[in-house]
C-alpha cells in the first residue's frame, strides 16, 4: 500500500502540470516546426512551392544588405544591454537599501513600465523624442540647443526607448541575487578597514555578478528580437532583424526568406545565450560551493 501511495504521489505533480506543459509546449514547438518553411522554394508567380532549397539562407548570409541589418541589431542589443547594466545595477542596490514602505513604492515605480503595453510606451517615447516633443522643447527653452535634435528614426532613439522597456528585467535579476546577499559580509569588510568602494568591488560585486549576467542575457535576447519599439521609433529606414522578417512575411509575401531570417536570428540568440551561461557557470561556480 505504501508503494502504491508513493507512486501516486510521484505521478500527481506531472498530471496536475500536464495541461500547462502541453499548452506551453505547443506554443514553443509549433512555431519552431513552422520555421521549416525556410527550406521551401519561393516563386514570385506561384508562391511557396513543394520543392526544397538552401537558397534563402545563402541569400541572407551573402547579401551585404542583410549583413548591415544583423550588425545593426547586434549593436542595438549590445548598447541596450550595457545601458541596462549601468542604470539597473546601481538602481537595484539603492532600492535594496531603502526602508519600507519607500522600498516597495520605488520598486513598483521601476517595474511599472511592465504593466503598460509596449506599443503604448513606444508611442509615448515618440511624443517625447519628436522634433516638437517635450524633450526638444525643454532643451530649446533652456537654450541648450538652438534647434530640435533628431531622435526619432535614429539609433539613439531606439536605444533610449528599448532601454526604458528592458531595464526592469535587469532590476529583477539583480534584485533576486541581492536578496541572497548577507549584509554582515559587507559590514565585516568595512570593519576591517576597507573603503566602501573597495568593499563593493571585492565583496558585493562578485556576489551579484550572476544576477548581472542573467539580466544581461535576458535584456540582450529581448532587445535583439524586439519588433514594436524598433518599428515605431526606427521606422523602415533603420531596419532590424525582426522588422526585416516582418517585411518579408507581409510585404513581399516571401515566407521562406522571412523564416530564414527568423531562424538565423534564433540561432544567433541561442549561441550568445549559451555562451554567456557557460561563462557565468565557470566564472562564478565557486561562489555557490
Amino acid at each position: 500500500m505504501a508503494t502504491l501511495d508513493d507512486s501516486r504521489a510521484d505521478v500527481a505533480p506531472w498530471l496536475l502540470s500536464a495541461p500547462a506543459l502541453l499548452l506551453f509546449g505547443a506554443l514553443l514547438f509549433v512555431p519552431l516546426v513552422l520555421t521549416l518553411l525556410s527550406f521551401r522554394v519561393f516563386s514570385d508567380v506561384a508562391g511557396v512551392q513543394a520543392a526544397y532549397t538552401l537558397k534563402h539562407y545563402a541569400e541572407v548570409l551573402s547579401n551585404p544588405y542583410y549583413d548591415e541589418i544583423f550588425l545593426r541589431t547586434a549593436g542595438l542589443a549590445l548598447a541596450v544591454t550595457l545601458l541596462s547594466v549601468l542604470l539597473g545595477v546601481p538602481e537595484t542596490i539603492v532600492l535594496a537599501r531603502m526602508k519600507r514602505p519607500w522600498q516597495s513604492l520605488c520598486l513598483l515605480i521601476v517595474l511599472g513600465p511592465l504593466l503598460i503595453s509596449v506599443v503604448v510606451r513606444t508611442l509615448g517615447w515618440q511624443i517625447l523624442l519628436g522634433n516638437n516633443g517635450v524633450l526638444n522643447d525643454a532643451l530649446q527653452a533652456l537654450h541648450v540647443t538652438s534647434e530640435p535634435i533628431r531622435l526619432v528614426f535614429t539609433m539613439t532613439g531606439m536605444i533610449i526607448a528599448l532601454t526604458h522597456v528592458l531595464v526592469p528585467f535587469m532590476v529583477m535579476s539583480v534584485w533576486a541575487t541581492l536578496q541572497k546577499l548577507d549584509p554582515q559580509v559587507e559590514w565585516a569588510g568595512l570593519s576591517l578597514g576597507g573603503s566602501p568602494l573597495r568593499v563593493f568591488r571585492r565583496v558585493v560585486l562578485p556576489q551579484i555578478m550572476p544576477g548581472v549576467l542573467s539580466g544581461s542575457i535576458i535584456v540582450f535576447a529581448l532587445s535583439a528580437s524586439a519588433f514594436a519599439t524598433p518599428a515605431l521609433i526606427g521606422g523602415r529606414r533603420l531596419k532590424v532583424v525582426a522588422t526585416a522578417a516582418y517585411d518579408e512575411f507581409l510585404g513581399t509575401l516571401n515566407w521562406p526568406l522571412g523564416a530564414s531570417i527568423a531562424v538565423l536570428l534564433l540561432i544567433a540568440n541561442i549561441a550568445i545565450v549559451m555562451g554567456c551561461s557557460r561563462l557565468a557557470e565557470r566564472r562564478f561556480k565557486h561562489i555557490f560551493e
